[in-house]
This record gives structure tokens, sequence and C-alpha cells, in this order.
């Protein structure tokens, strides 16, 4: 996110089962970049990685919710490139029966991109720096990936062990369908955090995360207090203001309507990360975010889930986190840096907060909601000192 927002320049086109059987025209341009295409694009969607079809296709292969498929062309793409970066860490067991998953909606039975692995769930995640460094476990927000994080971890890497991961349901991580081994609740995601943790860090660490799911790493915190050196809360929801979802992610949460705009990628993930700030992002980067919607369908059903949860038990959340945070057996350090121009969550309040709590408040004025998808490097910086000056009693 590096340029001021403007009205968007894309112009795909988004709807169930839609196939054209005729090639888009050279002349035109798919994302209005002004250049004609010297060839016709062509837009592909992939079930499994091996099985591939364009939209003008006689046949079709997918979940039969992933609408729009896949990917835009044959050639790499800025998602592939991301994923060649890290790998797959197998942590918190399924409690699931070890059926095949269905949909919600009909009971059809997904595709091979929608099942959950039957006996570990898989995560995937980007390391940067030597293992033998202090670790620093980057955790994302709603909805987001690992991919927020591409701008610290290069800085945190300098002196750092730095391990930024998608939580299951989002990203390249395991989108199991609820019911089947993982309903998308807190304290699902404050134990399986604690089976990651465990796989990627022998020692302390420190956690850095980002948004609604700060109360998670919250309540893992609380229960582990002699494996964290520090915390830092990126605009975590901290105020009675902050206990209901905004309407780009409750929407999500509706009957119905629900489990639709879920599944619509542009309104999954373009829409709702462009919302919550001041800038317009960048088509390469979100079509990284795009892509886990495009290509699977148990991505939208995993977003409806935990916005359901979201709005039903946000309120109480918020209230356990304030208590964990000013409670007097509290020990760990704790910062929060916010970004001053998030139009989710207002700043009134998280002073007076910090002040009473006596947690230490960093303001990032130029930063929206998702500090670290807008200020990278400026947060890598923040992270950075405050680790190093805390390592070193300064």
């Amino acid at each position: 996110m590096a340029t001021q927002a403007k009205t968007p320049s894309l112009c795909y086109t988004h709807k169930p089962q839609f196939f054209l059987h005729n090639p888009i025209p050279a002349s035109i341009s798919l994302f209005g970049n002004g250049k004609g295409q010297k060839k016709p694009l062509n837009l592909s969607c992939s079930s499994n990685g091996d099985d591939d079809y364009y939209i003008d296709a006689d046949y079709q292969v997918g979940d039969g919710f992933s609408f729009s498929g896949g990917k835009y062309s044959d050639g790499p793409s800025p998602s592939d490139e991301w994923f060649k970066q890290g790998k797959i860490v197998k942590a918190y067991t399924s409690l699931g029966s070890g059926e095949k998953a269905k949909d919600p909606i009909f009971g059809l039975a997904m595709g091979a991109d929608s099942q959950a692995a039957a006996d570990v769930f898989r995560w995937f995640c980007v390391e940067s720096g030597s293992a033998d460094n202090p670790s620093v476990i980057l955790i994302h927000g709603l909805p987001s990936q690992a991919y927020s994080y591409r701008k610290v971890l290069p800085i945190l890497s300098k002196a750092y062990h730095a391990i930024a991961f998608d939580w299951l349901g989002f990203g390249f991580s395991d989108k199991p369908q609820p019911k089947y081994g993982f309903d998308y609740t807190l304290n699902e995601y404050v134990t399986s955090l604690e089976s990651f943790i465990n796989e990627v860090a022998v020692g302390k660490v420190s956690l850095v995360v980002q948004g609604y799911f700060a109360p998670a790493a919250v309540k893992y915190a609380s229960t582990h207090q002699e494996k964290i050196d520090n915390i830092i809360l990126l605009n975590p929801p901290l105020t009675e203001k902050h206990a209901n979802l905004p309407s780009t992610l409750s929407i999500f949460s509706n009957f119905l309507l629900g489990e639709i705009f879920s599944q619509d990628p542009l309104r999954a993930s373009d829409k709702t990360l462009t919302s919550c700030g001041p800038y317009q992002m960048k088509e390469d980067d979100a079509m990284v975010y795009r892509n886990p919607y495009l290509t699977s369908g148990a991505s939208g059903f995993a977003l409806n889930a935990i916005s359901r949860d979201m709005k039903k038990e946000l309120k109480k959340y918020v209230e356990e986190m304030r208590t964990m945070l000013t409670d007097e057996n509290w020990k760990v350090p704790t910062t929060i840096c916010w970004g001053k121009r998030d139009r989710w969550l207002t700043y009134d309040g998280v002073e007076d907060f910090c002040k009473d709590s006596k947690h230490k408040l960093i303001e990032i004025p130029m930063a929206g909601h998702h500090v670290q998808e807008d200020r990278g490097e400026e947060l890598g910086q923040i992270i950075y000192e405050i680790i190093r000056k805390r390592r070193f009693g300064l």
C-alpha cells in the first residue's frame, strides 16, 4: 500500500460459473493500465495444481465455489513467488471425523483444495534470519496473510529469527470446513497458536500481532508468560468503541448473504483490505491476497465462520483482553503501535488505556489499520528497536 486511495481501475468481472466462449480482444486491458494486450489474456483456474482450465474451456474443475477460477495466466505470479519463500509446518491435531468436507449450502463434497489435512493441520510460514537468534513471531490480522509482513521480515532478519505465518483459514494454510475439525473460535485459535509456536520456536519468543487476532495472542501470552519476551500489538481492538465489527467485515456474518459475499474474491480481499485505511493496494499485492478466494471456496467459508464468531463474541473478547492487559499479574513487556489513519478502529480512548495500564504507545501517523501493509519498513525498524532495547536493557 504505497499510493493514495483513488477509484480502483480493476475491471475484473466476478460471476459464478461464468465462461466466455470467445477470447478477450487484444485491445482490451483487463486492469486499465492503458496498455493494450499483444495477445488474448488467458485466465485459468486450478483445483489441485495439476489440472488448469481457461474460462473458455469446455469443461470445469474445482470445488464448485471458486467461481472465477484461480489464476490470470500461465506465467509466474506474485503469489507463486511468495509461496516459494516459505514452507509448510504441521501443527495442531485435527479433531475432525476424517470425513470429506461438504459445503454448508448444498451439502456437496468439496474439492481437493478445500479439504484440510486428516490428522495434523498444515500451516504456511516464511522464516527470515538465523534460527540461532531470538525468535519473533509475526501474526497477521483479519482478513490478511503472512504476506503483509513481507517488508518487515528483511529488517528483523538482521538480528532476529523472524517467522510470519498464515492462520488456519487464510493464505496457504489449511482451511478446514467448520464442523470438520476446526470451528474458528477464539479458544481454538489460542490452542492452535500454542501448537504452532511449539513447532517453530524452542526458546522464548516475541509476539507481534495485528488487529482482531490480538485477543487470541494476548490470551495465549497470559498463560505462557514465561515464554514471552515481548508482545507488540498493532491496532488491536482495545476500547468499548472497538467491540463491534466494521460493516465491511460484519457483512460476511449475515445469513446466506454472508456465504455469497465471502465467495467474491474482490469483496473478500481487495475491498475489505482497502476499506480500513487511506491507501489503494498495488495490483501485484492484491493478487496475492485474492488468490485463496480464487482457488478454493474453503477460504470464503472460513471467512464466513470467523466473521460470525467475531460478530457474536467480539465484545467479550475485547473485555477479556483489557482485563488481562491491566491485571497486576501481567508481566509481559507490552507495546501498542497505532496507525492513526485506521478507518475501522477509532483512536479515541487508546491513549487513555495505555496511560492507565502503563503500556508503551507508539503512534504511526501515516498508517491505517493494517500497519505492516501500509508502513512495513517503518514498522520493521520500530519492532527492531523495541526488542533490541528490552533485550539489552537500554
